[in-house]
């Protein structure tokens, strides 16, 4: 399986990240279940993250960046 280059993108929105996941998610050929189990969280979470829903919780959501080998920069504008 081919792992995507590294690239940066600026994520303003759950939108954004929601639709950075899955497009990481898909390049790696894994079905949202095959993913969920890898990165500790449930199907159900992974699907809603990347619906962009707004109440995505921080610590699952670093989970899952984390289990997509993907890191969460703050910086100032």
């Amino acid at each position: 399986m081919a792992v995507p280059a590294p690239s940066s993108e600026m994520i303003r929105t759950i939108k954004d990240l929601g639709r950075r996941v899955a497009e990481q998610r898909r390049a790696r050929n894994y079905t949202q279940q095959h993913f969920a189990d890898l990165a500790g969280v449930g199907r159900r979470f992974v699907s809603e993250l990347e619906d962009g829903k707004a109440t995505a919780e921080i610590g699952k959501v670093l989970q899952v960046l984390n289990a997509l080998g993907l890191d969460l920069v703050v910086k100032d504008r």
